[in-house]
Order: C-alpha cells, then sequence, then structure tokens
C-alpha cells in the first residue's frame, strides 16, 4: 500500500518507508504484511457504513503524523 503525503514525522514506524520526496511530495509505501501494522488496523477499525468494517486513511495519516494529500482539492 502506498500513501503520498506532504509531510512525514521525522521517524516513522518500521513498516512504513520512505520511497521518494519529490517537489514536496513525499510517497510512503506500508508493508501491510507486517504484524505491527496489522495491530494498529485492529486498533483504529470502525464501521465505515452499515455493516462494513475499516480503516479510514485520515485515522491511519493522523496516527502516524501524516500530512495526507487531498486529491479532492479543487487546484
Amino acid at each position: 500500500m502506498k500513501l503520498y503525503a506532504t509531510s512525514i514525522p521525522q521517524i516513522l514506524p518500521s513498516w512504513a518507508t520512505v520511497i521518494s520526496n519529490n517537489a514536496g511530495l513525499i510517497e510512503v509505501e506500508i508493508n501491510d504484511e507486517s504484524p505491527s501494522f496489522h495491530s494498529v488496523l485492529e486498533e483504529l477499525a470502525t464501521e465505515i457504513e452499515p455493516g462494513v468494517i475499516g480503516v479510514k486513511a485520515g485515522d491511519l495519516c493522523q496516527i502516524l503524523s501524516i500530512e495526507m494529500v487531498d486529491t479532492d482539492e479543487d487546484n
């Protein structure tokens, strides 16, 4: 899994790796097979809509102190 961010903390968890940092756009790759990552997912899991359990990207970024790129912004 990859996230695209505009800012990240200096130290990321072992399951998150910076792939590139070009012109202020930081590409972070998540090792989604890591048991530590699964622990975080279990902690953040909520009912997104009736009958659907998941993790919101914004919640994941908040716990990691990552500012995610908002692709819904009008440029």
